[in-house]
């Protein structure tokens, strides 16, 4: 699917409810295209996964996923081939989100699981996991010590 050809529509469709003002409200609405025009296929591409979220959510024996090649996403149906992973626990890892990063984070993400020789995914579920973990109080104050010493 060519993202291009939407994001062209839509600059068109900017551009004639523009048509309607006079020469600095068109020339407005053509800066303001141009600016907005990575954000329309953005949104497009968002729009698309949350499609394949719902598809996959209706499907038995598979999923739907959207893969970026070129630039341009596709749909793709990929059959069931084993159950869902699961974590430490045991429970199954079926849940998903989306998560927007800076590509400064995303990186230093990365490179936090390779360090660890795990997925970006594994290494995220084991540090939110050990970090939402509970922890025994034991009545210890954190900002107290307690102990013996000796001079």
């Amino acid at each position: 699917m060519q993202l291009e050809a939407y994001v062209q529509a839509l600059r068109e469709d900017l551009a004639r409810v523009a048509a309607v003002g006079d020469e600095s409200t068109a020339r407005a609405a053509e800066l303001l295209a141009v600016a907005l025009e990575s954000s329309f296929g953005r949104r497009l591409q968002e729009a698309l996964s949350e499609a394949a979220l719902e598809l996959s959510a209706q499907l038995e024996g598979g999923r739907v996923e959207v893969r970026v090649a070129g630039g341009d996403p596709e749909l793709v149906y990929v059959e069931a081939a084993e159950p869902a992973p699961a974590d430490a626990s045991g429970e199954v890892l079926s849940a998903r989100i989306t998560l927007r990063l800076s590509e400064t984070l995303k990186a230093r993400l990365e490179a936090a699981a390779d360090a660890a020789g795990v997925s970006l995914n594994t290494w995220l579920v084991q540090t939110l996991g050990r970090l939402l973990a509970p922890r025994p109080s034991g009545g210890v104050s954190r900002h107290r010590l307690s102990g013996y010493g000796r001079s």
